[in-house]
């Protein structure tokens, strides 16, 4: 099996060389691809050095619209290309334990399409002073997205997921709307109408240790709107009309 990390950065240079050396540790071995997004505070300069040291860690240095979905697409197209088998995702903020992506991997090499780190499963955790609010916002989300799709899946919006290639690659990701987290529900709501086996493996999230979270009120009400629509589509059947046109199984 050749596994691939996908880890979008932007402004990341405190987090990145720690996430690195454990990443590049783990057995069975993987392959992490950086996709940066010309940070400013020279991620990019630091992902190149760590690059030099290991030709296992790669970067993909981007200058042009910034964002979360753009760079995660551009990222899992390159692994798609490049043949690998499984293809994960994770934050660069060690928000997400490197040490559980084994267990994401053993999930899906016994026979899921889909493994999601989850913080809603049953064992799963969040131990981060977010406070009532931004909580709450968090797990009534994940909630709705989960009606919205009408997967089984707790957990929505991780981003810490592996993903059978070849299920992967049938999913036009490049169509995919959303600009922001979002993204990740309608990835999710895309494999959900392609019959992915989708498992979760609870994890403990931790809130990142430098740096300043991503997350704004634009993003929040990207995702509630996408969200929204991907409901509908799946109430009217135009997603199901999208697989077939798509030459995919509904």
């Amino acid at each position: 099996m050749r596994i691939a990390v996908v880890v979008p950065t932007y402004n990341e240079s405190e987090n990145l060389p720690r996430l690195a050396e454990a990443l590049l540790a783990l057995r069975p071995p993987i392959e992490v691809f950086c996709v940066d997004d010309n940070s400013p505070d020279g991620t990019g300069d630091i992902a190149d050095k760590i690059a030099e040291n290991d030709a296992r860690f790669h970067v993909i240095h981007r200058t042009g619209q910034r964002g979360y979905s753009i760079s995660s697409k551009e990222g899992m197209a390159w692994c798609l290309a490049q043949g690998f088998d499984l293809v994960c995702t994770m934050d660069a903020d060690l928000s997400h334990d490197p040490q559980v992506l084994p267990r994401l991997v053993a999930a899906v090499e016994s026979g899921a399409d889909l493994a999601i780190g989850s913080r809603y499963t049953p064992g799963g955790k969040i131990e981060v002073d977010w406070g009532p609010l931004r909580r709450g916002v968090s797990q009534m989300g994940s909630a709705y997205a989960r009606v919205m799709i009408g997967t089984p899946a707790r957990d929505c919006t991780s981003g810490f997921r592996c993903y059978r290639a070849t299920m992967l690659s049938r999913v036009r990701i490049a169509e995919i709307r959303s600009e922001g987290y979002s993204f990740l529900i309608e990835l999710l709501a895309a494999l959900t109408d392609l019959g992915a086996t989708v498992v979760e493996v609870p994890i403990t999230y931790v809130d990142r240790r430098h740096g300043s979270s991503k997350i704004s009120r634009s993003i929040v009400y990207e995702a509630l709107w996408q969200t929204t629509m991907v409901g509908l589509g799946r109430l009217t059947g135009s997603r199901r009309r999208a697989a077939r046109s798509a030459g995919h199984p509904e």
